[in-house]
């Protein structure tokens, strides 16, 4: 017989029943915590990012980039209306959620703003921004080529920028962990010989609209809690541009790199 046996034995019967309980209460916490850690192991390996930006700007196609699959042609032709799922893995078992906000003035649009910043609040956030040049889109429901001059793109992306850095704000001053943010700057072979100009446009003390739009942010979130940095990619270069495919896949990975050091992975 052990000596735990013994000493049970030895113990009154409520003594033993004292004992008993304490056991099986330690027995039941440690496996109702059981699965709280292992999503905690599960969301430092794969955290969610939240891709989002107005319609147009190519959001699923910079994800399935990153997830490593291959776009549909329809997708990119008049988007989603839904929140658009992809994973990213590696060898290592590491790898990215990455949930596509739509771009469109919808309520799917709004619950899904809800949903990654609110409900289950996510790691870290790419805002996809095109410089002007996202692909015009009729409102759901009309058919029809659509048309807008750069300006007028221009103008709704800063609007819908707007909407996104307040629900990112008041996601980062609830978090006790800093939260980072990725400012991609898409079609970048339609402008590939201005892009040191581009990127400055869109990066916090640069003056520009833009910029002063996420000095706002950060005011508003606190500096220390919320990282920011620009990276131009092209998720499909188009023909005669001076950016070759392989430069545009080399934007790439150097976006799937910096989210990696953001998360802590490498």
């Amino acid at each position: 017989m052990s000596r735990t046996a013994r000493s049970m034995t030895s113990l009154p019967r409520s003594g033993r029943a004292a004992v008993g309980a304490t056991v099986a209460t330690g027995v039941l916490g440690a496996l109702a915590s059981a699965p709280e850690r292992v999503h905690r192991v599960f969301r430092r390996r794969f955290p969610t990012v939240a891709v989002t930006g107005m319609t147009g700007v190519g959001k699923t196609q910079l994800a399935d980039r990153l997830a490593r699959r291959s776009s549909g042609s329809a997708a990119a032709e008049v988007g989603s209306a839904v929140m658009e799922r992809r994973t990213r893995r590696s060898r290592r078992l590491h790898g990215f959620r990455f949930l596509v906000v739509p771009g469109d003035n919808a309520a799917t649009r709004l619950g899904a703003l809800d949903e990654v910043f609110h409900d289950e609040p996510v790691d870290g956030v790419i805002h996809v921004v095109a410089n002007g040049y996202a692909t015009p889109r009729r409102a759901a429901g009309t058919t029809g080529a659509a048309s807008a001059t750069r300006e007028e793109q221009l103008a709704a992306e800063l609007e819908d920028w707007t909407i996104t850095a307040h629900r990112i704000a008041s996601m980062a001053v609830r978090r006790s962990a800093p939260v980072w943010l990725v400012i991609a700057v898409t079609k970048a072979d339609l402008f590939a010989d201005e892009l040191d100009d581009v990127i400055r446009y869109y990066s916090p003390g640069s003056g520009s609209p833009f910029g002063d739009k996420v000095d706002e942010l950060r005011a508003l979130a606190g500096g220390a809690r919320l990282s920011v940095d620009v990276l131009p990619v092209s998720s499909q270069p188009e023909g005669g541009s001076s950016l070759t495919a392989k430069r545009a896949g080399a934007m790439v990975d150097a976006l799937a790199t910096r989210l990696a050091q953001l998360s802590g992975h490498v």
